[in-house]
């Protein structure tokens, strides 16, 4: 971290002293972002980009005002952007503010790195996996996109707490599309985590994901759709990923459960529904900053709450919401470190950091045995979900049917709906499998914040709709 930066931010904080206000908080923040683009082996692009600045959080006469600015070389720029903010806020709607009281903290966190990420190497990375896509029949197009940032994130507020975070996200992202007769099918997948190079040559996972999207596209091309039916469904931890994502982990943002923040992804539908049950006691979800390497592992989140695993659902029954440090005090509950935003240009908002459905204890392939006709449905594609995240649709990038405990016929368009409660009381399996998968596009707010994350789970099976869609 520019220490300039910190010495900035360090003002701010004696400066809004000064003006009386009850609150502030300041993020600084620098990252650097290398990029590249491998399409059919040949290079599309190879970007650099570096960010720093400021972003400021105040609270006066019971109103917030927020402020930011980019690179900034003096304190007099900051201080004429912080008069014009409580300047706006002025003639603003008072509501008393209170914040659940935080225990301040000083800290330094430095993630672990252990081979660090360069340009040389993403390049290299992208080739080889580019060439095992291109090298399976009937692929028409690869498209290989690996990057990383390295982030300096420092968090001061007027309480006294100052955090320094330094971490590092390496990420692959690969898609294979096939053709043949008139067909045309892609299969994607998504690689990597918080951390260095290591997020990708661990193992030859990326090799091995590169060549397995690129197969099952080839595959699909003679795959039949499906015939729409309510059945039983198994869905693989991928799937479950981003059903996770959609219907479980943004309707238990609180802001979103008050109906304050409804931009992007809506409210919730169980609001007042704490305490009650919603799923079958196969249902536990919980939310949970701690997990390593995850895009979601951090140890302070942007208000400096110290993150801890939150219980969402246990035994089908609604526990808790992830909470700020304001929703805490109209939930009687306390703050769960999910305060985030894409930068120091936003405001946080409440955020997923991994949000995830516990795994149960069943073999995988006694789960799939017990079918006697159904669907195995794998893989993450498009979510389209109302504004209560009542009613879900969400396709897969693949499915197979499964008929007398095998599986068998591989299908493709496959899309798999249901009504958000109606699905959680039909879920009777968790395997005693669990995958964190990695999510670098999830939107939320006005203007819309992208935020990185994991969601995960096991292998569930349940009963839902399943269809082919053009």
């Amino acid at each position: 971290m520019d220490t300039k930066l910190q010495d900035l931010s360090d003002k701010v904080i004696s400066y809004t002293g000064q003006l009386g206000t009850q609150y502030c908080d300041v993020r600084a923040e620098q990252q650097e972002r290398k990029s590249a683009l491998v399409e059919n082996n040949e290079i599309e692009f190879v970007r650099t980009n570096n960010d720093r600045g400021i972003g400021i959080r105040i609270i006066k006469d019971n109103v917030w005002s927020f402020c930011s600015i980019t690179n900034p070389k003096t304190f007099e720029q900051i201080k004429d952007i912080i008069d014009n903010a409580i300047k706006s806020s002025k003639n603003l709607k008072k509501n008393k503010i209170e914040l659940y009281p935080t225990i301040s903290k000083k800290s330094k966190i430095d993630y672990p790195v252990m081979k660090k990420p360069e340009l040389e190497e993403l390049l290299k990375i992208g080739f080889e996996t580019s060439k095992i896509i291109s090298e399976i029949p009937k692929i028409i197009k690869s498209v290989v996109n690996p990057w990383y940032t390295i982030n300096s994130k420092y968090f001061v507020n007027s309480e006294g707490t100052e955090i320094l975070q330094n971490f590092t996200d390496t990420v692959i992202d690969m898609v294979a599309t096939a053709h043949e007769s008139g067909i045309t099918q892609s299969v994607n997948i998504t690689e990597g985590g918080r951390g260095g190079l290591e997020q990708l040559t661990n193992k030859d996972k990326i090799q091995q994901s590169a060549k397995e999207i690129a197969l099952k596209a080839s595959q699909l091309t003679l795959a039949k759709p499906a015939k729409e039916e309510n059945t039983t469904v198994v869905m693989n931890p991928d799937f479950v990923s981003l059903l996770t994502h959609e219907i479980l982990g943004h309707p238990s943002e609180a802001d979103r459960v008050l109906g304050k923040e409804m931009a992007w992804a809506g409210g919730a539908w169980w609001r007042n529904k704490l305490g009650e049950k919603i799923g079958t006691e196969n249902l536990n979800v919980f939310d949970d900053p701690t997990i390593k390497e995850s895009l979601g592992w951090y140890q302070f989140d942007d208000e400096g709450v110290e993150t801890k695993k939150t219980t969402l659902v246990e035994k089908g029954i609604l526990k808790n919401h992830m909470q700020n440090r304001e929703t805490a005090k109209e939930f009687n509950s306390t703050p769960t470190g999910n305060m985030r935003a894409t930068n120091y240009r936003f405001m946080p908002l409440i955020r997923m950091a991994c949000t995830c459905i516990g795994n149960g204890d069943r073999d995988v392939n006694e789960i799939i045995k017990d079918v006697k006709h159904g669907y195995l449905i794998s893989n993450m594609k498009i979510p389209s979900i109302d504004m209560k995240r009542y009613n879900w649709s969400i396709s897969c990038q693949y499915a197979q049917k499964i008929e007398n405990g095998e599986i068998a016929d591989l299908l493709r368009d496959v899309i798999v709906m249901g009504t958000a409660p109606k699905f959680f009381e039909s879920i009777d399996a968790c395997g005693n499998d669990f995958t964190v998968r990695p999510i670098t596009n999830c939107g939320k707010g006005d203007p819309m914040q992208s935020m990185i994350m994991g969601n995960g789970g096991p292998t569930i099976r349940g009963t839902a709709t399943v269809k082919s869609v053009n």
